[in-house]
């Protein structure tokens, strides 16, 4: 007995060591809506500094760095869509925290530059 339960175990942990990662089909999911909402006019902001913003962004974005996100949370306010992005992803992600708190809902992580060209192509 004690057997078949070790052998049913080791069945178990095997299958879902190679079942597919759920990561990778929330990472599909996230680059078809971050392309859907590039192409329906979604308000991009780039968080990063001016003086990284000045040395180029995504077209169309607006800079607010993420200093200034909570003080700024009026101009997110009644946009259908909101996808923010930086130089890492570190404060993408904190100006989500940041809108979430606020009543920002609708607020997708671009995660970065490379990844905003990557992902609209």
């Amino acid at each position: 007995m004690k057997k078949t339960i070790l052998l049913v175990s080791i069945l178990v942990f095997m299958v879902q060591c190679n079942s597919p990662k759920s990561v990778e089909i929330s990472d599909l999911q996230t680059e078809l809506s971050i392309k859907k909402q590039v192409e329906n006019g979604a308000f991009l902001v780039d968080v990063r500094s001016p003086a990284e913003f000045a040395d180029g962004s995504f077209p169309g974005a607006v800079n607010i760095p993420l200093e200034e996100v909570e003080s700024r949370v009026g101009e997110f306010k009644n946009k259908p869509s909101v996808v923010v992005f930086c130089r890492t992803g570190n404060r993408s992600s904190k100006a989500i925290e940041i809108l979430e708190n606020n009543g920002i809902k609708s607020v997708t992580n671009g995660i970065n530059l490379e990844n905003m060209e990557k992902e609209t192509k």
